[in-house]
């Protein structure tokens, strides 16, 4: 529990939800509806495929979907650009930057097929239609992207050695296309076979949550 959310479950999606239309409010009212829609088909998904925590799932806004509108901290993706959100899970943090980034194409990949399968029903659910999904590991997608996003799941040598061969030459964006990813805690030994390119941010200092403290987003041009 967040130090300063209130403590019974309502109050805390509210508290949560105010929190993420605080942080962007140029939101829309539709992404601001997709985004309402989450917690209940999460929780419904939860209860039979467990894509998170069980004991996380009323933090779902901050740990999950906060979270990975991080990247944004990184880099605003140009309309008509192509990411590959690789080792999605359940949807993260590829399906919130699709609601963030309509005009954007997100592919969200997983060795895992039944997670992938959540990740469908959710982004169907709430009418997602920059969004596709392959049930594969990353070894196995041969498809270009601009860039390649994930969340904290392997470390960043061995990331950026699979999702090399998945990066476009051409150039849109603001960055060189490349990898962002989420991490958390002490990146120092990760980030040294890259440490002339690599570009780390601290999520705290753009969200006040005690759950940012230890939070980053790491860019690697490829």
């Amino acid at each position: 529990m967040e130090q300063n959310q209130p403590d019974d479950k309502l109050s805390i999606i509210s508290y949560q939800l105010s929190a993420i239309s605080t942080y962007f409010p140029s939101l829309t009212i539709n992404q601001k509806e997709q985004i309402v829609a989450l917690f209940d088909l999460y929780a419904d998904w939860n209860s039979k495929i467990n894509v998170i925590s069980r004991k996380d799932i009323d933090n779902l806004y901050l740990h999950h979907v906060l979270h990975s509108l991080g990247i944004t901290k990184m880099l605003h993706f140009k309309n008509g650009s192509s990411v590959m959100d690789l080792g999605t899970g359940g949807g993260f943090p590829g399906i919130p930057l699709a609601i963030f980034f309509p005009e954007v194409q997100f592919h969200l990949v997983d060795s895992i097929g039944k997670k992938i399968k959540v990740g469908q029903a959710v982004a169907e659910s709430i009418g997602l239609t920059n969004v596709t999904f392959r049930h594969c590991r990353g070894e196995e997608e041969k498809q270009l992207f601009d860039f390649v996003v994930s969340r904290a799941v392997m470390p960043l040598a061995d990331l950026a050695k699979i999702v090399r061969k998945n990066i476009r030459k051409e150039q849109m964006n603001a960055l060189p296309n490349g990898l962002i990813c989420l991490k958390g805690g002490e990146l120092q030994h990760e980030v040294l076979p890259f440490r002339n390119q690599a570009v780390t941010i601290d999520l705290k200092a753009h969200f006040k949550e005690e759950f940012f403290e230890t939070k980053k987003v790491v860019y690697i041009p490829l």
